[in-house]
């Protein structure tokens, strides 16, 4: 993650601000059974106005629906038939079946083919299907795959039975004809809708095609049909998810445009190194023509402070500018580092490593081209590189708060709490007015279980700080990780009338979101916590956490077609690979359920019956 990306927020890059809001948000969604997404041991599936969950769970579930004795029945015979979900056979080369042993079979085994099925009556008919269904089982059980299709082909002539096409899509499964596998258990499913067995075979099917949609839709409905009691399936929803997402992905990043995230995420950013004065030469007095590269650097750097969306796209593409023009002279290495940091907000990770090298190497003493460049390699998931950049940095001063504030960032990440507080305070102490550093402290020493160390910090804050709006969110954070909700809503409201006053033009959303999911623990308003989250999407139509508070609202109360929408919005903001793997996920288990409903509309009653409306 870019450890650099704010208070509290380090822990992840998709979140800039807030790692606790964001770790808040995925808790409170697992806890109150709002991911669509079958993880955790929770399905959620959409029946009318409502959403039924359904948890994982080996035990038998007493509020399940009963089955008739005619169901039973066809459940225990089905569960004796032959299991080809995980094929021994597919590692074996087809050449090895026709090795097998002969079928033996017994002498009254019944010759039939279609005109002899006419004369027969449906007694004899039953007779002969049973004994070549059972012939066909020891066929199958011998690897004599080819005998055992036949019999299974003779045995569906004389009856259109679901057990007999599924058989038999285990002996094309063993052969891996996927195609010949779909057949069959298509027309199993089309006799007998809810059966598992042949369901988890054209889900399995569908994958080796490639079909990763259709395999997830079969996978899912299996899983409801089961209440999850199958974790091999349940495991198989997720893989296919990650499998489609991954691929999805890639196919999107080829022609995905690079562009810079919401303005909350660059802000907060930016505002986790100290600010400092610009380099003598290039404040706004000094006359420079933006035809050359200085001029340029300092017409980002104008643009840098304005500290609005357009005034960041401007920033970008004026550092972009100056190394092109050049002639930067003792600025080179300066104008580098500002480069490879918007390159790096923009996702163009290789690039803005390099450029953030080319800083180093051009002036081996700017230790933040070091803290951001550990910052990336902490992103790409290098934390030994970050480390060692760290140390490089620290030889070269050991004085810099910002090195430890940072490096304070990658402890916490890493869930080594004790050393993150140690950076923490020495980067107070080296500087102790920088207000992140203290945050940091106080969410800190809460994750240690130190409450109230950290309520202390956090009031010490607040009398340091008294006019800034992030130490009221965060400590609203706090008070709401505790069910103290109206203290909570009492600074998330502090917190946003400050950014109102002192920076109207910028402002941060982050307390609108929080006092949204304030409401919706505490009270259940979906209403108002909606209309913060619009409120937030006004002000910052690109920020991903509203986005995504905003589909899990929607979705808690079943608006699953709305909620889709907001997870496709979450696709498209994605930064990293990462980001758009995690929102593809989302929104492709979401449009499952939503098909699944469809194409099942069976299993919403039985849903109904399994008991109620999810709880707060």
């Amino acid at each position: 993650p870019i450890v650099a990306a704010g208070p509290a927020g380090a822990t992840t890059v998709t979140i800039p601000a807030s790692s606790s809001l964001w770790d808040r948000l995925s808790n409170w969604a697992s806890e109150n059974k709002g991911l669509v997404y079958t993880i955790a041991g929770v399905a959620v599936v959409v029946t009318g106005t409502t959403i039924y969950y359904i948890r994982k769970d080996t035990s038998e579930d007493p509020s399940a629906p009963k089955l008739s004795k005619k169901e039973r029945r066809k459940r225990k015979q089905a569960d004796k038939d032959v299991d080809a979900e995980k094929t021994a056979t597919e590692k074996q080369p087809a050449t090895t079946a026709a090795k097998a042993a002969t079928v033996e079979v017994a002498d009254e085994l019944p010759e039939v083919d279609e005109t002899i099925v006419q004369t027969l009556t449906p007694a004899e008919r039953s007779e002969y299907a049973a004994k070549l269904k059972e012939a066909g089982n020891k066929a199958y059980g011998q690897k004599d795959l080819e005998k055992a299709i036949d019999l299974y082909s003779k045995a569906i002539l004389c009856k259109s039975d679901p057990v007999f096409f599924s058989n038999r899509a285990a002996c094309y499964n063993a052969l891996n004809e996927w195609e010949k596998v779909v057949e069959d258990t298509t027309a199993a499913i089309n006799i007998q809708p809810q059966y598992i067995k042949a369901l988890n075979r054209r889900a399995n099917a569908y994958d080796h095609l490639e079909k990763y949609s259709e395999a997830l839709l079969d996978y899912t409905a299996s899983c409801i049909i089961d209440n999850f009691r199958n974790e091999a399936t349940a495991q198989s929803v997720e893989r296919l998810l990650k499998k489609y997402a991954e691929n999805k992905a890639k196919e999107i990043l080829k022609t995905k445009p690079a562009r810079l995230p919401s303005t909350t995420f660059v802000g907060n950013y930016i505002q986790s190194f100290r600010a400092k004065p610009r380099p003598a030469g290039l404040e706004d007095e000094v006359e420079l023509s933006e035809e050359t590269g200085k001029g340029q650097l300092q017409k980002g750097l104008k643009a840098l402070e304005n500290k609005a969306a357009p005034a960041y796209v401007e920033a970008a593409e004026a550092f972009e500018k100056a190394i092109e023009l050049g002639d930067l002279g003792e600025y080179e290495a300066y104008a580098y580092n500002l480069r490879g940091t918007f390159r790096c907000l923009k996702g163009k990770h290789e690039e803005a490593l390099a450029d953030l090298s080319k800083s180093i190497e051009l002036d081996p003493e700017m230790t933040q081209s070091y803290i951001k460049r550990a910052s990336m390699n902490l992103e790409l998931g290098s934390p030994e590189k970050a480390e060692a950049d760290f140390t490089a940095a620290l030889a070269k001063n050991a004085s810099d708060p910002d090195i430890y504030y940072h490096r304070a960032q990658l402890h916490f990440i890493k869930g080594e709490f004790a050393e993150a507080q140690k950076d923490y305070q020495k980067s107070i102490d080296l500087d102790g007015d920088f207000i992140f550093s203290h945050i940091q402290l106080g969410v800190t020493q809460y994750k240690m279980g130190s409450i109230a160390s950290s309520m202390a910090t956090f009031r010490r804050t607040m009398k340091k700080f008294p006019q800034t709006p992030d130490v009221y969110n965060y400590y609203g954070e706090l008070l709401l990780d505790q069910n103290e909700y109206e203290q909570a809503i009492d600074k998330f409201d502090t917190a946003m009338n400050l950014e109102k006053e002192t920076k109207p033009m910028s402002m941060n959303v982050l307390p609108l979101i929080n006092k949204s999911l304030a409401l919706f623990q505490w009270k259940q308003d979906f209403k108002e916590a909606e209309k913060l989250c619009e409120k937030a999407l006004i002000i910052d139509e690109e920020c991903d956490i509203a986005v995504a508070t905003m589909a899990q609202l929607l979705l808690q109360q079943g608006r699953v077609v709305e909620a889709l929408k907001y997870f496709e919005r979450a696709a498209e903001l994605a930064r990293t690979e990462g980001e758009l793997v995690n929102a593809l996920s989302y929104a492709e288990a979401t449009r499952t359920q939503i098909q699944v409903q469809e194409k099942y509309p069976e299993l919403a009653s039985k849903l109904q019956g399994m008991g109620g409306a999810p709880s707060a």
